[in-house]
């Protein structure tokens, strides 16, 4: 099964070629592969691979779930007649966990993190004819300072911990363009003041040079706005106004209920003629906090999330295509969800455009290493950047969650360290995006943070209503018997967020697992699932929530749907109890 679709939605170019597919594949246990220099190419291996599709994943066509760390990957690829003249990046989407790439024997890229992508120009080491690209990829499976996620470091899948992910697990592709080209946009929306900032890279040298920026902006067809300005230096800004756009055209506001969006078109002109061309788009949204509430387009919203770890049968970390991408999105709205919290993952960035242009709100959270070093803090922070400047422009997310439940941080109650490290985190993001909040740790030891995130599996309806009928119970409850706050941090005022909760395991598949608490037939089932949303529904000071959660996934079977997506009651029915209705009457 091939993913053919264009790996990066948000910033997309005609002129690209996909290189997923077959490719040669071999497992390295003994490390012979650099000394025996398969990176020139010429070896052969012996089995054959399906990118992107991790080897311990079915799709891939191994299906090994054996730890084998260090692996290497081959093909070949003839450049299009398109794409002579031009300078040729090729593009990884994710390698987990460090790579090296090598383009007809020649280093041109080494990348370390495995939820985050990175390229090479590799036109200076192609030929004519047939060209052979090696890659190695290095994973450490029991390495449990690594920002894995839910990837286990023990042989067998159990608890909260998953199949383990080694290699491309995204999109390859490549890219033709001119020397001096658009590297990237950032495209932050102001509402209060009807304007779009957009700041512009250009990569190449501009000494002398005419070099334009032509930048169209339109809504559903209709051009609102063609703006060109002098470019003078590789970074620069521009604001430009909607004119069209005031309080009375709330409708074309981004949100869940209206998921509006402007298309943009770039055009770098060089003396006059077009170097590159860009087609992307963005969402006039803004998310704020106004006097410890919640507020989405400066009206007070309340966010009910579902947990969504984003994992896949046949695919494990991969979804097996765009439908199905898109079909997890169109689940979650129809089940009565107006946002995801994606858990443990850095998504696919096709995940997050159909979230903008369907209307999802997304958290986007780190996949968190499991224990503190030194070591992990420099991996973290590089990694964490990465992705915060990937997914920047996305209208669908909407906080951040550099930390969750203290993992990475396991000490942090006690720790000055480890609090520092979270402090820094929740600094560091702000640093790079101000205009989202961001959580220092979901769930539990919390230090400065913005939303003030509680995980409480608690099942009984009655104490569930008596913790969150006021502030003072709810931000001096010790749920999972953790301190909310450490290090001297205290509740401030935040708005209230239940971020984890739920759970009810459900067996309803051939899938055998647990859940944080059990349900013994649709009824029993309706009548759990209402009996913990409906305290959270009625509470004073609850602001939003996050239900554990879409699917169930491997061993866990605490989803609203089975793993291969099938609900495990009528949808409308689950809406409904997600909307604050009763349960209808179920039969057993």
């Amino acid at each position: 099964m091939l993913r053919e679709d264009y790996p990066r939605p948000q910033f997309v170019r005609q002129n690209w070629m996909s290189l997923n597919g077959q490719w040669e594949f071999e497992f390295d246990d003994d490390h012979r592969g650099r000394s025996e220099k398969w990176s020139e190419g010429t070896q052969t291996f012996s089995r054959r691979i399906q990118v992107p599709f991790a080897f311990q994943s079915q799709l891939s066509g191994i299906g090994d779930p054996d730890f084998h760390d260090n692996v290497w990957y081959k093909r070949t690829f003839e450049i299009p007649d398109g794409f002579i003249g031009k300078r040729l990046l090729l593009h990884f989407g994710a390698v987990d966990y460090e790579a090296s790439v090598w383009v007809n024997g020649q280093l041109v890229v080494q990348h370390e993190g495995g939820h985050t992508p990175f390229h090479a120009d590799i036109t200076d080491v192609l030929q004519e004819g047939t060209n052979v690209l090696t890659v190695q990829a290095l994973d450490y499976s029991k390495d449990v300072t690594l920002p894995r996620g839910k990837q286990f470091w023990q042989e067998q899948s159990a608890q909260i911990f998953y199949t383990r992910t080694t290699g491309i697990w995204q999109s390859v592709w490549l890219e033709a363009m001119d020397s001096i080209h658009l590297q990237k946009v950032r495209m932050p929306p102001d509402i209060d003041r009807n304007q779009i900032n957009v700041t512009s890279y250009v990569h190449g040298s501009l000494d002398a040079l005419d070099v334009r920026l032509r930048v169209q902006i339109s809504y559903q067809g209709e051009e609102l706005s063609a703006d060109e300005y002098r470019i003078s230096a590789k970074e620069q800004s521009r604001t430009i106004g909607l004119h069209t756009f005031n309080e009375h055209g709330l409708g074309r506001l981004w949100s869940p209920e209206h998921p509006n969006l402007y298309d943009i078109h770039f055009t770098l002109l060089l003396d006059g003629m077009p170097t590159d061309e860009v087609d992307s788009y963005f969402g006039m949204r803004k998310i704020s906090i106004e006097q410890g509430r919640l507020f989405l387009n400066n009206r007070p919203y309340f966010m009910k999330l579902v947990l969504d770890q984003g994992y896949f049968p046949d695919g494990n970390l991969t979804p097996p295509n765009d439908e199905a991408i898109r079909r997890d999105v169109e689940l979650a709205k129809e089940l009565g969800f107006n946002g995801a919290r994606k858990h443990q993952k850095i998504e696919d960035p096709r995940y997050l455009y159909w979230c903008d242009k369907l209307g999802l709100m997304v958290w986007g959270e780190m996949a968190n290493a499991y224990e503190f070093s030194q070591e992990y803090v420099s991996r973290m922070t590089r990694e964490w950047q990465e992705a915060i400047n990937r997914d920047y422009n996305h209208p669908c997310i909407v906080v951040w969650v550099p930390l969750n439940e203290s993992w990475g941080v396991p000490n942090i109650l006690t720790s000055k360290e480890q609090q520092y490290h979270a402090l820094s985190m929740y600094y560091l993001t702000k640093s790079i995006d101000p205009t989202r909040p961001v959580i220092s740790n979901d769930g539990w030891e919390m230090v400065q943070t913005d939303l003030y995130n509680i995980h409480d599996y608690e099942w009984r309806k009655e104490v569930l209503k008596e913790r969150y009928r006021s502030r003072e119970n709810a931000v001096n409850g010790l749920p999972g018997s953790r301190h909310l706050s450490v290090g001297g941090h205290r509740y401030d005022g935040q708005p209230i967020l239940i971020t984890e909760f739920g759970g009810i395991g459900y067996k309803k598949s051939d899938w055998e697992g647990w859940g944080y608490s059990g349900a013994e037939n649709d009824k029993d089932f309706a009548e759990r699932l209402h009996a913990v949303i409906q305290p959270l529904l009625d509470s004073p000071v609850v602001e939003g929530f996050c239900y554990t959660q879409l699917t169930d996934v491997e061993q866990e079977i605490n989803g609203l749907l089975t793993y291969d997506r099938q609900p495990k009651m009528p949808i409308e029915q689950i809406r409904a109890i997600i909307d604050g209705h009763n349960p209808s009457s179920v039969d057993e």
